[in-house]
């Protein structure tokens, strides 16, 4: 059935997945190989748009304001978009069949899940070495966008989220000024631990999360003030409460955590956060979610040395010409990596990657490879983007041709990688110079 925003739904539930009343889904082979030629090794996505019950959007990843809500009661407002995603959202039994999952658009408008079309390329659309090794794309990346901060939660390292049958997920954050027109209500995040935290103290609030209320775990934590414009690294194990900053978060592919902090977004946390990804024979027991902690990350009396991230220029950037820069703004984990391109106004530059990647456009408008592509105003929920792609190993390495439209404003692209990025691995040197790894 077409529910009366042009989206379609389910009985009883909505289906988390842009999709408009012309358009369905197509995952042939047929399908998935026209979308691949039709672009030249770039493919357009879909907005893919999640809900989390926990949080209240921040309207500021350009949603008309009545769309924000399109689910029944109980799912919570839209606060994430997910960005080149092949992993479902984990959001309950209420879980749409697509949710957290990206849509290529095909030529003719059908839509083709990216899971599906990315096993059904493989080495041809992500490369030879990541389709080896993971035999998929490994990684994702979102904007998450909250009027209140997160609860301080924590996302399992390998080990403990092997028994679920899951991978661990380290994460990183950017936080892009076009996305920031106000910082919500609370502009700073907690990371880690104080040094002096015990063990012995962080079981002790953990265990006062049953008793409802605030179990003030955040005193234990320390909050850094959020600067646009540079980001942080977040290893899996380490405690953090993100700020309600937009922000732009590359991370590894899977969706496991355990929420610490019962009393956040002006309200109760369910106790159902803490032990969602517990395994059933210690759920109850705060010394597992001990356990989970990369304790000597968490105390790391030099966090901010280790962890934060001020952008640099590529190689490659500084010796071009004045027409565009691109930086790298997530380059500490191995599992992923980011940069931003900035294009000026009037500007043409062919840029050569050594990786596949996904991009999202930020600001401005032009074209790719001959191809529309702008950072749009407004969207209504199910409808069509032209700022969101897919870039394939070959194209990349072949170079891609961006143009800015404008004559007055920067055209600004994310660009998301997996792991192991040639490029940076290069930029290494240059990184290790400015005291960045």
């Amino acid at each position: 059935m077409v529910g009366e925003n042009g989206c379609r739904t389910e009985a009883g539930k909505g289906v988390s997945v842009s999709v408009n009343t012309e358009t369905s889904i197509a995952a042939t082979a047929s399908d998935m190989d026209r979308a691949l030629d039709a672009g030249g090794g770039i493919v357009r996505l879909a907005p893919t748009w999640v809900p989390r019950a926990f949080c209240t959007p921040g309207r500021r990843i350009k949603l008309h304001p009545d769309d924000y809500f399109p689910f029944q009661q109980g799912r919570g407002g839209i606060d994430e978009r997910w960005l080149s995603s092949t992993v479902h959202a984990d959001n309950g039994p209420l879980t749409g069949e697509l949710e957290g999952i990206s849509l290529v658009v095909g030529p003719e408008g059908g839509l083709v899940p990216f899971d599906a079309f990315v096993q059904h390329h493989g080495a041809q659309l992500i490369g030879d070495r990541l389709w080896a090794e993971y035999q998929g794309w490994p990684m994702y990346s979102k904007f998450f966008d909250n009027q209140f901060p997160l609860p301080l939660h924590v996302h399992h390292r390998d080990q403990h989220a092997a028994a679920l049958g899951k991978k661990g997920k380290p994460e990183a954050y950017y936080f892009p000024p076009q996305m920031n027109s106000h910082l919500g209500e609370f502009g700073v995040t907690y990371f880690g631990l104080h040094p002096e935290t015990t063990k012995a103290q962080i079981a002790e609030r953990l265990a006062q999360f049953a008793s409802g209320g605030d179990n003030r775990i955040t005193d234990l934590s320390r909050g850094y003030r959020i600067h646009l414009g540079t980001g942080w690294n977040v290893a899996a194990g380490v405690l953090h409460a993100p700020a309600s900053v937009c922000t732009y978060e590359p991370q590894r592919a899977s969706d496991v955590a355990c929420l610490c902090e019962s009393w956040s977004n002006n309200r109760e946390v369910m106790s159902e956060l803490l032990w969602k990804d517990v395994p059933v024979e210690r759920v109850g027991d705060v010394e597992y979610i001990v356990e989970l902690l990369d304790w000597e990350r968490n105390i790391d009396p030099d966090f901010v040395t280790s962890n934060m991230m001020v952008p640099v220029e590529s190689r490659s950037s500084a010796s071009s010409g004045d027409d565009w820069t691109e930086r790298w703004i997530v380059y500490r984990a191995p599992e992923f990596s980011a940069k931003e391109l900035t294009v000026e106004p009037g500007g043409t530059v062919t840029v050569r990657d050594t990786d596949a990647y996904g991009c999202v456009v930020v600001g401005g408008f032009g074209s790719m490879n001959g191809r529309t592509i702008s950072s749009p105003t407004l969207i209504r929920y199910g409808q069509l983007t032209e700022d969101e792609f897919f870039v394939s190993a070959s194209a990349a390495r072949e170079g891609v041709a961006i143009i800015n439209a404008s004559g007055t404003e920067p055209l600004v692209i994310l660009k998301h990688f997996g792991p192991g990025n040639e490029e940076l691995a290069a930029d290494r040197d240059q990184l290790q110079a400015l005291g960045r790894r």
